[in-house]
């Protein structure tokens, strides 16, 4: 049986388990990988950018993963030290070289991604006794399906997970389908699947949850959500603003007035961010009310990423 919800402890950090990489970024709208004439390095990665605004709304945030032990691995390691999140869970890699994303910006500031180069998995080097400890002195696990696509990580990430609800640890689930990464979208959607059971709240957007649900119209993929086992989905929805939905159909939603918008990367991740740490220092463990709370703070910090080029400018 899961344990009960705890109430937040001022010094327990959440944990946000995966990657942690360097966005390198053409700060140049509009310029395909062929125009592309120079790039500027800026902290990337979801479960690294989520740790970043959890420490910025006021949560003390800590990560889990791998970096290469290598000049990036050390910079990644700094800026997210400089931001208050602890990397004594991030850990280099001896031989191994840290993740690096070439970033192009389309003219809406959507960007393509171009990885290179082959690079330690998000969580080498993290054991099933480090996530012990970490998740035992946790206030909130942050999973997203980052973690899944491969055996070994997906292992470690629901070890992850049942630990977090035996012990009573809300988890956030940050959905971030990245199809590319896996063998074939049901693969994806099943792995997904498996962790809504359980979760606090789940945040996805529109093509995430279509995929996951087979729903076009995102209220009715919302309530399918709930139906899984969810506490509360997050659907976001660009301009569309944001729905929120708890089982029962009792919800909520929020919008902001539209950005200039620069570049796109890192708007979910702020968005995720900030509420996690809504989750995390809740402390009437009522998450329905903290989210709602939180819903503004989370929908400005979003839209602020927007116009900048990386997610944590």
């Amino acid at each position: 049986m899961n344990g009960p919800i705890r109430k937040h402890d001022d010094n327990r950090p959440t944990l946000c388990l995966g990657e942690a990489i360097v966005d390198l970024i053409c700060e140049r709208p509009g310029a395909s990988f062929a125009d592309a004439d120079r790039f500027a390095a800026h902290l990337g990665g979801v479960s690294a950018n989520t740790a970043v605004f959890a420490a910025r709304a006021g949560a003390p945030a800590a990560i889990a993963g791998a970096v290469g032990d290598d000049r990036w691995g050390r910079w990644l390691r700094e800026r997210l030290s400089d931001e208050r999140v602890d990397v004594s869970l991030l850990r280099p890699r001896a031989g191994e070289a840290t993740q690096l994303a070439f970033v192009a910006l389309d003219q809406a500031g959507e960007p393509e991604y171009r990885l290179y180069p082959a690079a330690a998995p998000p969580l080498a080097g993290i054991t099933t006794e480090l996530i012990d400890e970490a998740v035992s002195r946790a206030s909130a696990v942050l999973i997203t399906s980052n973690t899944l696509s491969e055996p070994a990580e997906r292992s470690l990430t629901m070890y992850a997970r049942e630990r977090a609800l035996a012990l009573g640890r809300p988890i956030v689930f940050d959905c971030n389908l990245r199809l590319h990464r896996w063998p074939s979208e049901r693969a994806a959607v099943q792995a997904v699947r498996a962790c809504l059971s359980g979760t606090q709240l789940f945040r996805a957007n529109g093509v995430e949850a279509t995929a996951l649900t087979g729903e076009r119209d995102p209220d009715r993929a919302a309530d399918t959500l709930t139906r899984s086992g969810v506490r509360l989905v997050v659907l976001t929805l660009g301009a569309d603003g944001v729905i929120v939905r708890s089982p029962g159909g009792t919800g909520f939603s929020g919008r902001v007035d539209p950005v200039p918008v620069r570049s796109a990367i890192g708007a979910g991740d702020a968005f995720t961010g900030t509420l996690l740490a809504a989750v995390a220092t809740d402390r009437c463990a009522d998450i329905e009310a903290a989210v709602q709370h939180a819903l503004p703070a989370a929908l400005r910090a979003a839209a602020r990423t927007c116009e900048t080029w990386g997610a944590c400018d």
